[in-house]
């Protein structure tokens, strides 16, 4: 055989023995004795010499040197890349261990275009040949003689491409690289006894280097068009094809794109001239205008957010695992939002920076019903390293400002309290234990005396929201915090009622999903950015699975949605026209500024979208002194109208509650301890006042809340020494001082009066004598009955009305002594008739009288 004759040492021989003949007819011509003639004779020995040395070291290489065992192809390890994608499964963000992206695919499902293109312009006789061409060989050899060179030209087949790049190492000599070239046509020719055609060639298309560290057709595919290989256009195929000869040169993103245009429209005649496609379609294709991805794209898409992925993969399944599996990886981001994220963050970075000294900005939005992460911008420019790109702020802890205040006043609300419950916006100093006392301020320097909690935290006004912290309790809202998703603060002792201005530190990334339980009502969706994982021949490695969990009840999330989207209770701080209102749908937001100017928030939701952004610097120096309304409302409002023009509008759930007696929750500042009236005599009312003429009115006593509430019981009884609370003097003591500047006096109600109600009393009920029909008298069914009756009362008669067994069956206004009706079907052996009279000022009575029903 070919192979084995290769083997044996014979050829050497015969070429020593000729270049020995050589050089005695040489040194036997007789030529003119010179220095010239003695030089070129000297030369030619010295070359006899090389060349015979080279064809023995080569003969002993060849011999000695062990071959590849080509059995063992198919097992060798062939290290894949990790690949992550979009939710799709389509968009390709990333390879990981991307030094040789690689996914193997089957030979059936390899495009015939892209195998016709290849066999066109690397080896058109690749059917035909038994694994080494001689002729183009030869062809090679000679046009690196005539270029001076040695090995330019490589003359190879696909199959002895395959060997090159699968089987055997590049050497650094040209002696070495001869000898590899010797070991490429063995193994070569040994390959093809051992595989078909069609083998050959899947493992070649599967394997050939495209450039940009893309290893087959592919990764290839995905790489520079971000679709499957199956879904190649015939263009596109073409111009893979054109790569593979010199990946760097032909780059799309390289200086030479003109040449690999030629190169494409080479792969395309030469198709044509070999049948493989028509004169029509070489022309369509060669004329069709193909989109590469950007080079930016190619290499990394949504940097922060996949870096992230990257982080979970490893510390749930380790590196080894990843790069050994060739993993396929479906990720929850949606290449459109992710897209209008970047845009976004890019297009108001340089003006925050100028205006506010703002030096970075982060995004993230998570769909609330689920929990994925849609985008993820985590600085303006991941790839800026000066300024810190590839940090990624919405992992980050920081201060989130009155951020956080929906969290506390959900608490609050879970408690018992309502939207309509009052506090006071006044000035007021806080004891602290074993510290010195708190003393905050508004954003504005304003005081607004009563305040609702729905208005209070719709303005984010801060004295109420330190008020409602201490009526929750620290460890309750710190609770709540936790049910919600927030995981970076620490326990209650770690904190004082500033957590609620923002005092602990949280992530953007937790924040937005704490927001998203508001948004799924009450159901928390932990945030997820990975669906699932897949080894490249389909078999699955992990998924996720949903797992909701009833963090809140559905009337807490309802209240705060329905505060954070009340844009007539935010006008008051914000303006009716802000960047938090959008008129086509309703969307609810919260901002947050810390005390130093360190941060800025905006976080927002819809029932299908929520997203957060962050402004500041990433070292912690403050940033003007311009709340967040101005410097983040913009940039999460252009983010939220892009995202929504493809979201459905949905309406937030109507919160549904009982109001409570006490009027303090009922929004009523004046006072809390009531008395009812009759509306007719103006006197107090009595358990015999008709319904309609009572009125509840409250007692003018100005108190701030802990005079009227238990903190931990604020529905039950009025504290009957509302003093013992450790806050209770230094918060009226604000109140006070507030309702003495501003005129506000305990007559802004009037006194209860002293008389009972002499109008709804028993004597003044209507008095009633039934004179027919007498008691027990008989009748025959479906007979007329006639009541007649003797009416006296201390007013007027209004009406009255006449019943058979319960069931009404007229009434008269007018002739109030007698009424005329025929007995109903429903009338029984046994049937009571009823009167009941009314006057006019609400007072009623009735009687009663029992006839029988012959049968």
């Amino acid at each position: 055989m070919f192979f084995e004759r290769y083997q044996k040492p014979k050829w050497s021989l015969v070429i020593a023995k000729k270049c020995f003949t050589m050089y005695i007819l040489i040194m036997n011509v007789k030529t003119q004795p010179g220095r010239f003639w003695r030089l070129l004779k000297f030369l030619f020995v010295l070359g006899l010499i090389a060349s015979f040395g080279v064809a023995i070291f080569a003969s002993i290489v060849v011999l000695t040197t062990s071959i590849p065992d080509t059995q063992n192809f198919n097992s060798r390890e062939v290290v894949e890349s990790t690949k992550i994608y979009d939710h799709t499964g389509k968009v390709l963000l990333y390879e990981l261990y991307n030094e040789e992206k690689r996914t193997l695919i089957e030979f059936e499902e390899i495009p015939r275009n892209i195998k016709n293109a290849t066999i066109a312009i690397e080896d058109s006789h690749f059917y035909n040949h038994p694994g080494i061409s001689v002729l183009s060989i030869m062809r090679a050899f000679f046009t690196d003689i005539t270029r001076g060179r040695v090995l330019v030209q490589g003359g190879s087949t696909i199959t002895q491409q395959l060997v090159k790049n699968t089987l055997l190492t590049p050497q650094d000599s040209k002696i070495l690289d001869l000898i590899r070239k010797l070991r490429e046509a063995v193994i070569a020719l040994k390959l093809e006894r051992e595989y078909s055609k069609d083998q050959i060639l899947g493992m070649y298309l599967n394997e050939i280097p495209y450039g940009s560290n893309a290893y087959g057709v592919e990764a290839a595919a995905q790489t520079f068009f971000g679709t499957h290989a199956r879904d190649l256009t015939l263009a596109e195929a073409v111009y893979l094809a054109a790569l593979p000869q010199a990946p760097s040169y032909y780059s799309p993103y390289g200086n030479h794109k003109d040449d690999l245009v030629i190169r494409k429209n080479i792969v395309l005649k030469r198709m044509e001239e070999l049948g493989f496609i028509s004169a029509e379609e070489a022309k369509a294709a060669s004329e069709e205008e193909v989109m590469f991805l950007p080079p930016a794209h190619q290499g990394i898409r949504a940097p922060h957010f996949v870096m992230y992925v990257v982080d979970i993969l490893s510390e749930q399944f380790g590196e080894d695992f990843l790069r050994k599996n060739g993993l396929v990886v479906r990720t929850t981001l949606d290449i459109d939002m992710q897209t209008n994220a970047e845009e976004v963050i890019a297009s108001y970075a340089d003006k925050i920076e100028k205006d506010y000294n703002a030096g970075n900005t982060g995004l993230v939005a998570i769909d609330p019903k689920t929990g994925g992460i849609l985008a993820m911008v985590g600085s303006k420019d991941y790839f800026n390293r000066e300024k810190e790109g590839n940090f990624n702020v919405t992992l980050a802890k920081r201060q989130p400002g009155s951020a956080f205040k929906p969290v506390v006043y959900a608490s609050a609300f879970e408690k018992g309290y309502t939207p309509e419950t009052v506090v006071f916006d006044v000035e007021t100093e806080f004891a602290v234990d074993g510290a010195d006392s708190y003393k905050p301020g508004n954003y504005d320097n304003i005081f607004r005396g009563p305040l609702t909690l729905r208005d209070a935290l719709a303005q984010s006004i801060n004295i109420p929201a330190v008020k409602v912290l201490y009526l929750t309790s620290l460890r309750d809202a710190l609770d709540i915090a936790k049910r919600l998703g927030i995981n970076t603060l620490l326990g209650p002792n770690q904190y004082g009622l500033t957590l609620v201005l923002g005092g602990g530190e949280v992530k953007l990334l937790e924040l937005v999903s704490a927001y998203g339980v508001f948004a799924n009502d009450g159901v928390r969706q932990e945030h997820v950015a990975i669906l699932s994982m897949e080894k490249n021949n389909g078999e699955q490695v992990w998924a996720h699975k949903q797992k909701a969990i009833r963090a809140i009840d559905p009337l807490i999330a309802r209240i705060i949605s329905s505060i954070l989207s009340d844009n007539a209770a935010r006008t008051p701080a914000f303006g009716s026209a802000s960047a938090l209102y959008f008129s086509d749908r309703p969307v609810a937001a919260k901002t947050g500024t810390t005390n130093d100017y360190r941060d800025a928030w905006i976080v927002g939701y819809t029932p299908n979208l929520a997203a957060g952004v962050w402004a500041g610097n990433n070292n912690n120096t403050p940033m003007e002194k311009r709340v967040a309304g101005f410097i983040v409302a913009p940039i999460w409002h252009d983010f939220m109208e892009r995202a929504l023009k493809n979201l459905p509008v949905e309406q937030f759930g109507a919160p549904e509650y009982k109001k409570p007696e006490k009027p303090v929750l009922r929004g009523e500042w004046r006072g809390s301890r009531t008395y009812v009236i009759d509306t007719a005599s103006g006197n107090l009312a009595t358990d015999a006042t008709p319904p309609e003429f009572r009125e509840t009115r409250v007692m003018p006593e100005i108190h701030d809340i802990l005079h009227w509430v238990d903190k931990d019981d604020p529905q039950g009884p009025i504290p009957s020494n509302p003093a013992s609370d450790g806050q209770y003097m230094n918060w009226e003591m604000g109140v006070r001082a507030w309702a003495q500047s501003t005129g506000a006096s305990q007559t802004g109600g009037t006194a209860p009066p002293t008389q009972s109600d002499t109008v709804g009393t028993q004597e003044n009920k209507p008095r009633i004598q039934i004179l027919s029909p007498t008691q027990n008298k008989t009748y025959q069914p479906g007979s007329m009955v006639t009541v007649t009756t003797i009416l006296t009362s201390t007013y007027p008669i209004s009406q009255v009305d006449y019943s058979v067994n319960g069931s009404y069956i007229g009434s008269n206004k007018s002739n109030f002594n007698s009424f005329s009706f025929n007995l109903p079907d429903s009338a029984t052996e046994n049937t009571h008739i009823t009167v009941k009279v009314y006057d006019n000022m609400g007072n009623t009575n009735e009687a009663e009288v029992s006839i029988r029903i012959s049968n």
